[in-house]
């Protein structure tokens, strides 16, 4: 995928769901993984021809594993005019050595989430976005089916009343396929995942049902995608 067509993609999803206003200033989580350095290079790219101006600010939360090294992110980062800021914690720590959580997904995500919010408002942040794309979309809605029991998804744009902040997600029309491709043709400065129970998770046995079960029946993400947005659940339903 090329970096025109990502920002067609990307600016659909804002304009359907409204998500950008003028004078926003948007805090991007950077993880390091591929979906959150194709968003940097999405919303940066974004930032110089729409029409309602916005700022962008860069913030990692490192988890304290050894060895992790954000630098080439930060000459991205650089290179794409956009401040980064690294937040130092110990979440790694706390969950595989203090608690030896077993299921430690959860409390990981809540901690991470939690450094992030703090970090986004004292940079003055009034929105933060986060890199969910087409397959999260899809993979959500089927693990809120089989482990919940009902027909739910995150949605493009949600209020954060607890701390005032407002999430959105750009990436939701963009395939998972397409990142990777987008990935190796700008050479992204990918920080492998250091954590020992990353592709052990429910998500990843859903991302693999979906995957057989389209295999025998093409075309399923599509329709699944389509129930998600015709199927009121909230934030899903395109403004007019």
């Amino acid at each position: 995928m090329k970096l025109q067509q990502l920002l067609s993609y990307t600016r659909k999803a804002v304009d359907d769901y409204k998500m950008i206003k003028d004078g926003d200033k948007i805090a991007i989580g950077i993880s390091g993984g591929k979906d959150s350095l194709t968003l940097l290079y999405a919303l940066s790219g974004l930032r110089r021809f729409y029409p309602h101006k916005f700022e962008l600010e860069a913030i990692t939360v490192d988890m304290g594993f050894k060895g992790t090294d954000f630098s080439e992110i930060s000459g991205l980062c650089r290179h794409l005019g956009v401040n980064y800021t690294v937040v130092e914690s110990e979440i790694a720590e706390i969950i595989f050595e203090h608690r030896k959580e077993s299921n430690p997904c959860s409390l990981c995500a809540k901690m991470r989430k939690g450094a992030f919010n703090a970090k986004a408002k004292e940079l003055g942040c009034n929105k933060e976005a986060y890199a969910h794309h087409y397959d999260d979309v899809i993979e959500t809605m089927m693990m809120s089916l089989i482990y919940e029991g009902r027909f739910h998804c995150f949605s493009p744009v949600t209020y954060l009343d607890r701390s005032d902040i407002t999430l959105i997600r750009p990436l939701i029309y963009v395939d998972e396929k397409d990142i990777k491709g987008f990935r190796n043709a700008y050479q992204l400065p990918v920080v492998n995942n250091p954590c020992p129970v990353d592709g052990y998770t429910k998500r990843e046995y859903v991302k693999q049902l979906i995957k057989n079960l389209g295999s025998e029946s093409p075309g399923l993400r599509e329709r699944l995608f389509h129930a998600i947005q015709t199927g009121q659940i909230n934030g899903w339903a395109k403004p007019e």
